[in-house]
C-alpha cells in the first residue's frame, strides 16, 4: 500500500473523528436546549388539543396532522433562519419580536377568558373580527389558521431559548442544534395531541371488544370464539375503555382551560423578561420576592410553590394587558383594517 494511500486514509479517518465529535456535540447541545424549553412545550401541549374539540372523530387526526405541518414550517422555514439572522446582525430586535408575540397570546388567551365570563360579548366582538364562517371546511380552515398563529408564538419562544442555550459554536452548527430541536419538540407535542384526541376512540374499542388478546396479537378473526385469556382480560379492558370514553371529554375541558391559563402566562412572562432587558425590572423583582417569600412560607414545596405564584404573577400581567387589548382591537384597529381593505378594493375598481 502506496504511503499516498496511507495518508488519505488516515486524514478521512480524523475526518470521521471530526464529524462524530460535532454529531455527539449536536446531540447533547439539542439535548440541554430542549430541556430549557420544557416549560413552553408543555404549554404548547396543553394549547393545541383545544382547536380539535367539536369537530368529527375523522377530522381530528386531520387537522392536528396539518397543524402539526404548519408548526414545523415555522420552526424550520420561518423562524430557524430569522433567529440565525437576527442573532448575526440584529440580536436588539430579538426581544421587541418576542414581546409583539407575547402580547398576541395574552390578548388571544383573554378574549378566551372573555368569552367565557361573557358569551354575548364575546360573540359581538368575535364577529366584528372576522366573518361568521360558513361552512365545516371553512371553520376547520379558520381553527388550523388559529392553532398556527399561536404555535408560531410559542415556536419562536421555543427557539429563542434554544439559541440563547447553545454553546459558542459555528452558524450551521447552531442551525442544526436548532433544527433537531425543533423536530424533535414538534413529533413530542404533536404526537402527544393526536394520542390525546384519539384516546376516547381507543375507548371506545376497548369497551366493545370481548377479545382484547386475540385483538393484541391480530388473531381476533370473525367467528372465531374468545380464548381464555380474553375471557379474563375482558372485563378489565372493558372497564378501561369506559373510563377512557367518560374521562376524556374531562380531561379536553380541562386541557382547554390549561391552554388558556397557559397563553396568558406565557405571554405575561414575555412581557416581564421583555422589561427587565430593557431595564424596567422592577415588576420581574417584585413577582420574584413576592415568589420567594411564598416558597419560604411553605419550605417542604418551596420549588413548585415560587413556581405557581410566579406563573400566577405573570398571568395576571397578561390578563390585564389582553384585556387592554380587547377594546383597543375592537375599536381601532379592526375599524382601520376596515378602512384600508375598503380603500384596496376602491382602487381595485378603479384600476379595472
Amino acid at each position: 500500500m502506496s504511503i499516498g494511500l496511507i495518508a488519505l486514509l488516515d486524514d478521512i479517518a480524523g475526518l470521521a473523528k471530526v464529524a462524530a465529535a460535532s454529531l455527539d456535540d449536536v446531540g447533547l447541545q439539542a439535548a440541554k436546549a430542549g430541556a430549557k424549553a420544557a416549560g413552553v412545550v408543555i404549554d404548547d401541549a396543553a394549547v393545541t388539543p383545544r382547536y380539535v374539540v367539536g369537530f368529527a372523530a375523522a377530522r381530528e387526526l386531520p387537522i392536528v396532522g396539518r397543524i402539526a405541518l404548519g408548526s414545523l414550517k415555522n420552526k424550520l422555514l420561518y423562524l430557524l433562519p430569522a433567529a440565525l439572522i437576527l442573532s448575526l446582525f440584529a440580536p436588539w430586535a430579538i426581544t421587541p419580536l418576542l414581546m409583539i408575540g407575547g402580547a398576541y397570546l395574552c390578548y388571544e388567551g383573554s378574549e378566551k377568558v372573555f368569552e367565557a365570563l361573557f358569551p354575548h360579548g364575546a360573540h359581538h366582538h368575535e364577529a366584528a373580527v372576522s366573518e361568521a364562517t360558513q361552512t365545516a371546511q371553512s371553520l376547520e380552515n379558520e381553527k388550523v389558521g388559529g392553532a398556527i398563529k399561536t404555535d408560531f408564538i410559542l415556536s419562536a419562544e421555543i427557539m429563542a431559548i434554544t439559541l440563547a442555550n447553545i454553546e459558542v459554536g459555528s452558524t450551521w452548527m447552531q442551525a442544526v442544534v436548532l433544527a433537531v430541536v425543533g423536530i424533535g419538540i414538534t413529533a413530542v407535542v404533536y404526537g402527544g395531541v393526536a394520542l390525546i384526541v384519539k384516546a376516547d376512540d381507543a375507548g371506545v374499542a376497548m369497551a366493545a371488544s370481548n377479545r382484547p388478546v386475540s385483538r393484541m396479537i391480530g388473531r381476533a378473526l370473525p367467528g372465531r370464539p374468545a380464548t381464555g385469556p380474553d375471557r379474563a382480560l375482558a372485563p378489565l379492558t372493558k372497564a378501561m375503555g369506559r373510563g377512557l370514553v367518560k374521562g376524556m371529554p374531562i380531561l379536553l375541558k380541562i386541557l382547554g382551560i390549561v391552554g388558556t391559563a397557559a397563553m396568558i402566562w406565557v405571554g405575561g412572562g414575555i412581557i416581564v423578561h421583555g422589561l427587565e432587558g430593557y431595564g424596567l425590572a422592577g415588576l420581574g423583582h417584585a413577582i420574584h420576592d413576592v415568589a420567594v417569600a411564598a416558597g419560604h412560607a411553605v419550605p417542604a414545596l418551596a420549588g413548585l410553590v415560587e413556581w405557581l405564584v410566579s406563573a400566577a404573577a405573570a398571568g395576571l400581567v397578561g390578563l390585564v394587558l389582553g384585556g387592554l387589548l380587547i377594546p383597543l382591537i375592537h375599536f381601532v384597529a379592526v375599524p382601520l383594517l376596515k378602512a384600508l381593505r375598503g380603500g384596496s378594493r376602491k382602487a381595485e375598481k378603479h384600476s379595472a
